[in-house]
């Protein structure tokens, strides 16, 4: 599951993942995001950290801190990466700066799903 506010990057990372043979679903909002994880079950969260109405660290700290999610990895991109850094990872298994190498990123997923080439 991807989540990101911004339609362009969450197209991109939607066809990227794909084209990686996964199975993609995307969110421009987060509202109602334990229902849709109910719902959908991903095996992994890719979640922006800055999001429109609520903020991606805590968004993601409230999933690592659920125990009907907790299991999930989440691993959050952003544009800030120094801000995150010093507010903390909030949780998650891993963090990607934006901007980053698709490589990289699809290299990052396939470690926190213990699929490791």
């Amino acid at each position: 599951m991807i989540i990101d506010d911004d339609g362009d990057v969450l197209s991109m990372l939607e066809e990227v993942l794909v084209y990686s043979n996964f199975a993609v679903k995307g969110l421009q909002q987060a509202n109602d995001i334990f229902k849709v994880i109910d719902n959908y079950k991903p095996d992994l969260i890719l979640m922006d950290y800055i999001l429109n109405g609520i903020n991606g660290g805590e968004l993601c700290h409230q999933v690592k801190t659920t125990s009907k999610t907790a299991h999930i990895p989440v691993v959050l991109i952003s544009a800030y990466p120094k801000v995150l850094l010093s507010l903390g990872k909030y949780g998650s298994d891993a963090f990607i700066a934006k901007p980053f190498d698709i490589n990289d990123l699809v290299s990052c997923i396939d470690d926190c799903l213990g699929m490791k080439a």
